[in-house]
């Protein structure tokens, strides 16, 4: 069965390119001009992954991805010209899973939904079953859930998947680039940003020295003592 991709895109140019490109991929692609009827398409049928732009008229992308993930953990990414650390900031933390800016390389865009669905398929961090830990954070990949002080903490999946690599290299230092192709599945120069923008969520919800930055480097796990 085709996985179908919900495109909502009020540049008509646009979409009839996504379309296109997506439909020789393989994909079913479902059209949708503005966020009330991406809202309305999402409700009427299941769909693999969201291509979602923010800047639309009546109901912009933010509230779309909003209702959705009340409701739903399908795949969202955002397509988009705001390119702003802010507008970014503010997608992850509605629980996107990617975000892409205008103007784009269609085969760069073919690629992040490719991973992203290959992502969301197949988890990175949940195929090992040992539980980690570090101080009173507790992490247990199967059942992919995050505990601090025995309280769960809600963490999107690119969160816990980046989490959850760091946990089980507590000495390794990553850089943005390893990050990227370990956790997100690509390798694209100049997605560092992506990297900071979730490294920084983790820090607000898990406290900022659950992960130390190697200046000129990357990242590792914090030290536990």
């Amino acid at each position: 069965m085709k996985q179908r991709i919900l495109v909502v895109e009020d540049e008509t140019a646009i979409a009839s390119v996504l379309d296109a490109l997506l439909t020789e991929a393989g994909y079913e692609v479902t059209l949708a001009t503005d966020g009330g009827q991406g809202l309305q398409a999402f409700h009427r049928q299941s769909f693999s992954l969201i291509l979602l732009d923010l800047m639309m008229p009546q109901v912009d992308g933010y509230t779309v991805c909003r209702q959705i993930r009340q409701e739903s953990q399908v795949p969202i990414v955002v397509l988009t010209a705001l390119d702003g650390e802010d507008a970014q900031v503010k997608a992850f933390q509605l629980k996107a899973d990617d975000y892409i800016t205008k103007p784009f390389s269609l085969q760069v865009v073919l690629l992040r939904v490719e991973a992203v669905l290959r992502r969301a398929g197949n988890p990175t961090a949940s195929s090992q079953r040992k539980q980690y830990t570090w101080r009173a954070l507790c992490l247990d990949p199967e059942a992919r859930s995050v505990t601090l002080h025995g309280q769960r903490v809600a963490l999107t999946q690119l969160e816990f998947d980046l989490l959850a690599l760091l946990l089980a290299h507590p000495h390794q230092v990553f850089t943005r680039a390893h990050l990227l192709q370990s956790v997100w599945g690509y390798d694209f120069l100049g997605e560092e940003k992506a990297v900071n923008i979730h490294i920084m969520n983790l820090r607000r919800k898990l406290g900022r020295e659950i992960i130390e930055t190697v200046r000129g480097v990357g990242y590792r796990l914090g030290d536990e003592t």
